[in-house]
């Protein structure tokens, strides 16, 4: 049984409009005329975009010159990129005293001008040690490693020869001229890896030839290491020797 629940009674209280009243006709005061939003002046001089905070106009007209206003390549100096020295030269490379350098040491039986090698370089030195290595690897021995201590090791090896020999009185020959002499008197070295490409493997032929190239770099090397230092003349045999035996080694790693 639902449950009745006393709802009291909504009394609505009548109100009287309230018009505007209107002048009487003919009394010479005119209606108030209808709300009209404010438009914005599209003149020349006001912004029509009442949000935007610039003039578009002005900041064309009022804008810095450019940065870059020369062209391309020129700075402040007024330099180009003709003026500049070559990247070999700035990095210390001279191709032509390279080249120089190799043609004295191509010859077998013209000796080799100490001048030019008095200007130690380690580029030639290190071209021809990664040209012998890449012969090695055509003929299947990966040895860039070995060749690299070896030459370091052999360039310390006749300097402290040549410092036990002169007793302190080595001339114009230090480390760094010592490793560019050896590494420079490798090219008849490499010569001999290119050529064994072509010879048969285990034949007296082949250390024939290993020997005569062998020969060569000991000539050119005791040549050049006796001109530069002070007292290398007296001791020229040993000096031989001693290069004689770092070549042999570079010799019987491309015939083994």
């Amino acid at each position: 049984m639902a449950k009745e629940f006393p709802v009291p009674p909504v009394v609505f209280t009548p109100s009287t409009p309230t018009h505007r009243r209107h002048p009487p006709p003919g009394t010479g005061a005119s209606p108030p005329p209808a709300f009209a939003p404010p438009r914005p002046s599209t003149s020349s001089g006001a912004n029509p975009l009442p949000f935007m905070s610039f003039d578009v106009n002005s900041a064309a007209t009022s804008s810095s010159p450019p940065l870059f206003a020369g062209p391309i390549g020129v700075g402040a100096s007024g330099a180009s990129f003709e003026d500049e020295p070559p990247l070999l030269e700035e990095l210390g490379i001279n191709t032509r005293q390279i080249w120089r350098k190799t043609l004295s040491i191509l010859h077998p039986l013209r000796s080799a001008d100490p001048s030019l090698h008095a200007d130690a370089d380690l580029s030639g030195p290190f071209l021809f040690l990664l040209s012998f290595g890449l012969f090695q690897l055509l003929a299947g021995k990966f040895h860039f490693g070995i060749v690299l201590g070896w030459v370091t090791v052999a360039s310390l090896f006749l300097y402290f020869v040549f410092s036990m020999l002169s007793g302190g009185r080595r001339g114009d020959l230090d480390l760094y001229r010592c490793v560019s002499l050896v590494g420079y008197c490798m090219l008849p070295m490499v010569i001999f890896s290119a050529v064994s490409l072509f010879l048969p493997r285990g034949g007296g032929l082949i250390f024939g030839v290993g020997m005569g190239f062998v020969m060569w770099s000991t000539r050119v090397c005791t040549r050049l290491l006796a001109e530069l230092a002070s007292s290398g003349d007296e001791h020229r045999g040993l000096i031989a020797y001693a290069c004689w035996l770092v070549y042999m080694l570079f010799s019987l790693l491309v015939v083994f």
